[in-house]
C-alpha cells in the first residue's frame, strides 16, 4: 500500500485501535479481536514488550488488505525505521519529532505526530504530516477541534485520549477525520474477554458511521 491508500483506508473506517498490552500474546489476541469487530487500523504501541516481534508476527499473519498495521509511541527516527522494516505502514508519536518525520518521508510512510497547539500542528504539516494526532484529546475535548478548524479549515485531525462511545459522535461532528481509541476499546482484554473487545469495536465503528450520516 502506498501512503495515500493507507491514509484513505484509515479515514474510511474512522477508528484506529490503540493497542497496549503486557505480553506479545495478549497484543496479538487484542489485534484479532478488533479486526473481528470491523476495525482494520491497528496502532501497536512500543510500550508492548517485544513490539518489533509482534509487528512482524501480525504482518505475517494478516494480509495487507485485512490489516492496516501501524506503530505507536514512536519517539525517535531509529525506532520509526525499525518499525517500518518490521511491517508498520504508518507511524504515530505522542509528540512531533522532525527527524522521525524525515525518515517517514524517506520511506513513504505516513507520520501522525501528537500535537496540541496550532503552532505544533503547522510545524507538523510543514514536515509532511497529513494527519495530526491531537494528543491528549482529553485536555480540551471536541470543541477544540472546531476552534482549530476555524483558522485551519483543511487540517486533518485524529484525537487520541479522551475518546469514548459517549463522545465519539461529538468528535466526528466537530470535524475529525478519525479517532484513536485505546482503553475505552480494549479494556475487556484485561480479564481475558476478547469477545468484549470485539463488541466494543463494532460499537465504535457503528457510532462513527452514524455520526457521519
Amino acid at each position: 500500500m502506498n501512503k495515500k491508500d493507507v491514509l484513505q483506508r484509515i479515514k474510511d473506517v474512522g477508528v484506529v485501535a490503540v493497542i497496549r498490552a503486557n505480553t506479545a500474546d495478549e497484543a496479538e489476541k487484542i489485534s484479532k479481536a478488533v479486526l473481528d469487530g470491523g476495525i482494520p487500523a491497528i496502532e501497536l504501541t512500543f510500550t508492548v514488550p517485544g513490539a518489533l516481534s509482534v509487528l512482524e508476527a501480525l504482518n505475517k499473519t494478516f494480509k495487507p488488505e485485512e490489516l492496516i498495521l501501524g506503530a505507536g509511541t514512536v519517539l525517535d527516527a531509529v525506532t520509526a525505521r525499525l518499525a517500518i522494516l518490521a511491517g508498520a505502514t504508518y507511524i504515530v508519536s505522542p509528540g512531533f519529532d522532525h527527524e522521525t518525520a524525515e525518515i517517514c518521508n524517506l520511506y513513504g510512510v505516513p507520520y501522525m505526530p501528537g500535537c496540541l497547539t496550532i503552532t505544533e500542528m503547522l510545524n507538523a504539516q510543514k514536515a509532511g504530516a497529513q494527519i495530526v494526532k491531537l494528543f491528549p484529546g482529553s485536555a480540551f475535548g471536541p470543541s477544540y477541534v472546531k476552534a482549530v478548524r476555524g483558522p485551519l479549515p483543511d487540517i486533518q485531525i485524529m484525537p487520541t485520549g479522551g475518546v469514548s462511545l459517549a463522545n465519539v459522535k461529538e468528535w466526528i461532528k466537530n470535524g475529525v477525520v478519525a479517532v484513536g481509541v485505546g482503553g475505552e476499546l480494549t479494556a475487556p482484554a484485561k480479564t481475558g474477554d476478547y469477545e468484549g473487545v470485539t463488541k466494543n469495536a463494532v460499537a465504535f465503528v457503528e457510532a462513527v458511521k452514524a455520526a457521519r450520516k
